[in-house]
């Protein structure tokens, strides 16, 4: 096989596997729905992340916005408010987690990408909601900046670190699912080489038991702290 031909059949991999990321973004962002107050997140980011971690951050930045556009077009009631508001807190999210993580491929990459993803999330929003919400809910920006410390900087705290828990649950399964239908030639979280050590093993299922803990304390948080609700379908 040519080298342009190899290059030319792993893009149309990638791109395949990057429509696969879309597609199971899409559906976890209408299958499960958390509210509070006027406030609503899915699991999507997550699911995001993960791909733009095995592909990179552009690849990554593609799949918000065809995510974004496809919820704005279809399930979406907020309009072109959702979909910036979607865009601005996906795209720090994903883009900050996989642009750290693809330049160092170790569970310390992967710890620091994702914390730097919550930082940059909450960040964002906290501006956003700022100047973009009070047009939305007509309301002064005054008014806002008083929801920030009760509601708006718990709630995307909250959604920003569960969905980080969630990276780490969901890399291992689905980067070898992946490897395994020959759509790309990944690492496992956390590891250099194809090689896995038992200790490395074990250590990223501890990992994994950690991730699933703050996740369901992230939940915990969310329904009795900021009284939140979810809904499915």
């Amino acid at each position: 096989m040519s080298r342009t031909t190899y290059r030319s059949d792993s893009k149309i991999r990638t791109v395949a596997a990057v429509a696969v990321f879309c597609a199971l973004a899409y559906v976890a962002c209408v299958v499960f729905h958390f509210r509070a107050s006027f406030l609503t997140f899915d699991l999507k980011d997550a699911v995001m992340t993960v791909g733009a971690m095995l592909f990179g951050p552009a690849w990554g930045f593609a799949m918000v916005l065809v995510v974004a556009l496809i919820e704005m077009v279809t399930v979406s009631t907020t309009g072109l408010y959702g979909f910036v508001m979607n865009v601005l807190a996906s795209a720090s999210f994903v883009c900050a987690a996989s642009f750290i993580y693809t330049r160092r491929r170790t569970m310390k990459g992967a710890l620091v990408g994702t914390l730097c993803a919550v930082a940059a999330m909450t960040a964002v929003m906290m501006l956003a909601n700022l100047v973009i919400t009070p047009f939305y809910i007509g309301a002064t920006a005054a008014d806002v900046a008083k929801m920030i410390p009760t509601l708006l900087l718990p709630f995307n705290l909250t959604k920003a670190v569960f969905n980080a828990a969630l990276v780490f649950i969901l890399y291992k399964p689905i980067s070898a699912a992946l490897r395994r239908a020959g759509f790309a030639s990944v690492t496992v979280l956390g590891t250099d080489t194809a090689a896995h050590k038992p200790e490395k093993t074990r250590g990223l299922g501890f990992t994994i038991v950690i991730a699933a803990l703050v996740a369901a304390a992230a939940l915990v948080f969310f329904f009795f702290v900021l009284h939140g609700s979810v809904s499915f379908g």
